[in-house]
């Protein structure tokens, strides 16, 4: 993965508390890191926000990690994330994961559904976020 391709980066601080039995960063943590990344990609583009009010958002469908190299304590990580595709109803993010000297820990997709939980169902990408999207990327999808 190009590093320059990535528009949002998020770092976070390694918890004692998220090692294993090895005393390196369990691959949950690793899936946790990911989470808040999404998570934060989400809230840039106001899809948190939006989810609040209408009850329309994300719904993780995959995702999927390939581990490099361990994350140790203390140190911090930083995921970088970016939107690789935009569908009808769903899109997917790349995310990559370093460690403190910027080495790649790991890396990791996911796909999101646009889902109406008002009506249970899945809709399709409202267009304020694909430009939200295409403007952060710099991109037409």
């Amino acid at each position: 993965m190009n590093e320059e391709r990535f528009h949002i980066s998020h770092e976070l601080r390694i918890d004692w508390s998220e090692l294993d039995y090895f005393k390196h960063v369990n691959n949950v943590s690793i899936f946790k890191y990911i989470q808040s990344a999404r998570v934060n990609y989400w809230d840039q583009i106001g899809l948190t926000q939006f989810h609040r009010s209408a009850n329309i958002g994300p719904m993780l469908a995959s995702t999927h990690c390939d581990f490099s190299s361990p994350l140790f304590y203390p140190g911090k990580v930083k995921v970088l994330t970016r939107t690789e595709f935009i569908k009808n109803t769903s899109f997917g993010f790349a995310h990559m994961i370093l460690n403190e000297a910027g080495e790649i820990a790991a890396s990791a997709k996911d796909v999101m559904v646009m889902f109406d939980f008002n009506k249970n169902e899945k809709v399709i990408v409202p267009t304020r976020f694909r430009e939200a999207i295409e403007q952060l990327e710099k991109v037409k999808f």
